[in-house]
């Protein structure tokens, strides 16, 4: 069986997230993919060089009823990549953790590793992409292989879910296949371009709200500060009446 088509067969099968994140950590659907993950974990970054790497593709994180979502590109080589857990270990969790901490969608401001005792309330992050690619950048063939992962995620939350956070282009673009495939409704026309901030509402599906990218780049040049993340998820929680 091709490796797209088992993609799909394991992630139909997945009666609950438990079963989907284990199906997830066990894909090996990208063969670029897979040997970028490996040598990452076995090269490691020297700061790291005493830890065991995960290595492989990266689960959803938090509650099983989630009213809000947070979609990421996927995991950072040496942050989830490393701990296993999406956002976990790396800078860009450090602001994202310490926003949702603010807004009391986690437990505690930071995220080191996937023992830490971190907890999200009303939430769930998952990626359209489960392992780290090279350059954080996925290839079209590697974002469609790994669509039905995502899909499945949104089919098991959809009875709770009802806005979803996209940080960054990438993700904003993920959306709209994930949605018609979920959902069975299609984007509006013409289809809503992203920016920090927009908002996407549409009868029967959950809203969508646009967020810069919690990256390095973009935090450390002030483009996305912590009151911008701080609005969207003030909005997010109104939204989702919480």
């Amino acid at each position: 069986m091709p490796e797209a088509e088992a993609v799909r067969s394991e992630a139909a099968r997945a009666a609950s997230l438990g079963a989907l994140d284990a199906a997830i950590s066990d894909c090996f659907a990208c063969p670029r993919l897979v040997a970028w993950r490996e040598e990452v974990a076995a090269t490691k970054r020297a700061a790291f060089r005493d830890q065991h790497y995960w290595g492989r593709p990266v689960p959803g994180f938090g509650v099983a009823d989630p009213e809000i979502a947070i979609l990421g590109l996927a995991p950072a080589a040496h942050g989830g990549n490393r701990t296993g857990r999406i956002f976990t270990g790396d800078r860009s969790g450090d602001v994202l953790f310490a926003a949702l901490h603010r807004a009391g969608l986690a437990n505690q401001p930071t995220s080191v590793s996937a023992d830490d005792g971190l907890a999200l309330n009303h939430l769930r992050i998952f990626a359209a992409v489960r392992c780290a690619p090279p350059d954080n950048k996925p290839l079209p063939s590697e974002r469609d292989n790994c669509a039905p992962w995502l899909h499945r995620e949104l089919e098991l939350i959809r009875p709770t879910l009802k806005v979803v956070v996209a940080l960054g282009a990438f993700a904003w673009q993920a959306w709209w296949p994930a949605m018609t495939a979920v959902y069975g409704v299609r984007p509006p026309v013409p289809r809503p371009k992203f920016g920090h901030g927009a908002k996407v509402s549409q009868p029967g599906v959950p809203d969508l709200l646009g967020c810069f990218h919690v990256s390095q780049q973009n935090t450390f040049t002030g483009k996305l500060t912590p009151a911008m993340l701080d609005d969207v998820f003030t909005e997010a929680k109104r939204l989702a009446r919480i």
